[in-house]
C-alpha cells in the first residue's frame, strides 16, 4: 500500500520538508522519497523515470531533490536515465569511450574534459539546428556543410583546450623553479 506524501503543513511541522532554497523559483520540483518513488510537486502525482526523460526531451527546467534532506539528486536521476538508455537498444557510447571517460575522473584535466565535452555537445546541437534550418532552404548537400562546420568548431575547441593545458603546464613548471633546491 502506498501512501501519499504528507501535507505541506504536516511535513513542515515534522521537519521532513526540504528547505525552499533547495529548488530555485520557477524550477519544477521533483521529490525523491526513500522508497525510490518520484513525486512531481507541480502535478501532485508520482512519476517514473520515463516521465522525467519526457521532461528532459521537452527541455523543461526541473530539479530532483531528496524529500527528506533537500539534497539535489538531479544528476543522479539523469545518470539513471542514461544507464537505461545505454543498456536498452543501441548504446551511444562504446566500451572504450566509457573507459576513457572513467580515466579522466581524478585526473588534473577532469574539469577541462567535462567543459570540452559540454561545449562540443552544445556545438553539435547548434549545428544540428542549423542543418534542420538549412534543409528547409534546400541547400546543396547540407550534410557535408554540417559536418564541415562541426569539425571546424570541434577543432577550435580542442585547440583552445590544448592552449589551456600548455598554459597550466608552463605555470606548473614555473612554480617548480621557485622551490628551494631546484635550478632555474
Amino acid at each position: 500500500m502506498t501512501t501519499a506524501p504528507k501535507s505541506r503543513r504536516a511535513r513542515s511541522e515534522s521537519g521532513d520538508e526540504p528547505s525552499s532554497a533547495s529548488v530555485p523559483p520557477g524550477v519544477r520540483a521533483i521529490k525523491k522519497y526513500p522508497n525510490r518513488r518520484l513525486y512531481d510537486t507541480q502535478t501532485s502525482s508520482y512519476i517514473t523515470l520515463a516521465d522525467v526523460k519526457d521532461m528532459v526531451m521537452a527541455c523543461e527546467n526541473f530539479a530532483v531533490v531528496d524529500a527528506k534532506t533537500g539534497d539535489d539528486l538531479t544528476r543522479s536521476i539523469l545518470l539513471q536515465i542514461i544507464l537505461e538508455e545505454e543498456t536498452g537498444g543501441v548504446p551511444m557510447f562504446s566500451t572504450q569511450a566509457l573507459a576513457q571517460i572513467i580515466r579522466f575522473y581524478g585526473h588534473t584535466m577532469q574539469g577541462m574534459m567535462g567543459n570540452y565535452l559540454e561545449k562540443n555537445i552544445q556545438s553539435f546541437i547548434d549545428l544540428q539546428a542549423k542543418l534542420t534550418e538549412n534543409s528547409m532552404v534546400n541547400l546543396p548537400n547540407p550534410m557535408q556543410s554540417f559536418m564541415t562546420s562541426y569539425m571546424e568548431q570541434s577543432t577550435q575547441m580542442f585547440t583552445q583546450m590544448q592552449e589551456q593545458m600548455t598554459k597550466q603546464a608552463e605555470s606548473l613548471m614555473g612554480n617548480l623553479g621557485n622551490f628551494p633546491g631546484t635550478r632555474k
